[in-house]
């Protein structure tokens, strides 16, 4: 099963708004075949490790471990819990069960009924931790929401001009890029788009670029930065109009719209996560309101004096780590 979430993770930003799965075959102890999910409307974990294995006639005495319950139903794709049917499999192991109402309980309930031995639970939280933003939209309504921001060692996250660049090293800057890559959306403010015209697109990686969004209630930004490029597609939350122009949609909220409007209208298009990168006071209506998960938190040795204070993260710290002089902390909103 830990081989099968390694395999699963070799999907990750390529697989949403399916779930990352890996399924390893084994007959008599050893490996026969492994696959895993690659890319959303394409074969699943079970079918790439089934074809993968040589001897077909050693599926009928072998186990399979897959990271996630089977899928009962007709999508992109045809059911796994009757390709495992069809191929007589002895056993199979299960980490997390499926929440999702299409499959929940149905993929292991085709298992059993064909007299196909279950076993579940297995490395479940390891399983549920790897696909928290599947399960966040399945379970929550809305997208796995990571806040990211960069401060000085004394608390700033921009001077009183608004300027910050640049607060980081490269590598940590690095590091955002493959994050970008791996998320769905990512989201800024008026104040951030304003004053650092971002084009929050990938360059320093490989990957997608995510979906981008920008809030400015009042249509004051210039329609010149980066944002408005129609490069990448790209959405601009505001409380005057709608209307679409190219890759560029405008989606009208009323006056009065909090952030879970915008995570609503997320949970419409089928975002399965989303990054806010900023600036302080987008990032602390998420924290306020309390609709985040995650929250990563560059702190470089640059010190400002003064400036735009930057974001208190009412959590303990999960994970730290060193990024040349720069430090990563990581929070997990319980």
């Amino acid at each position: 099963m830990q081989r099968a979430l390694e395999l699963a993770e070799f999907g990750r930003g390529k697989v949403s708004p399916n779930p990352m799965v890996g399924c390893v075959i084994v007959h008599q102890d050893k490996i026969i075949g492994e696959g895993y999910h690659q890319e959303y409307g394409k074969a699943h974990a079970e079918v790439n490790a089934v074809n993968s294995v040589v001897n077909q006639e050693l599926l009928a005495e072998s186990t399979v471990y897959v990271t996630l319950e089977p899928c009962a139903h007709f999508g992109k794709t045809p059911p796994c819990a009757h390709l495992l049917v069809e191929k007589k499999v002895k056993k199979v192991v299960i980490a997390a069960f499926d929440s999702n109402p299409l499959v929940g309980g149905k993929g292991i309930q085709i298992l059993k009924d064909a007299g196909i031995e279950v076993v579940t639970g297995f490395l479940e939280r390891e399983a549920r931790s790897q696909n928290k933003r599947f399960f966040t939209q399945i379970e929550k309504n809305r997208p796995y929401v990571i806040l990211k921001w960069a401060q000085t060692l004394d608390g700033f996250i921009a001077r009183g001009d608004y300027s910050s660049k640049w607060i980081t090293n490269s590598s940590s800057r690095q590091l955002v890029h493959k994050w970008r890559a791996e998320e769905d959306a990512v989201l800024v403010g008026k104040n951030t788009a304003k004053y650092d015209d971002p084009a929050l697109n990938v360059r320093d990686w490989v990957g997608k670029n995510p979906l981008r969004l920008v809030v400015d209630s009042k249509l004051e930004l210039p329609n010149t930065l980066k944002l408005f490029d129609e490069a990448v597609p790209t959405v601009c939350y505001n409380t005057l109009k709608a209307e679409t122009r190219g890759t560029l949609e405008f989606v009208k909220l009323n006056p009065e719209f909090q952030v879970k409007d915008i995570l609503e209208d997320l949970f419409s298009r089928n975002i399965q996560s989303v990054i806010v990168e900023g600036g302080s006071y987008l990032l602390n209506k998420f924290l306020v309101s309390e609709l985040w998960d995650e929250a990563r938190v560059f702190t470089s040795s640059t010190k400002f004096g003064n400036g735009i204070v930057a974001p208190v993260t009412p959590a303990p710290i999960s994970e730290t780590i060193e990024i040349l002089e720069d430090t990563l902390r990581i929070y997990h909103h319980v």
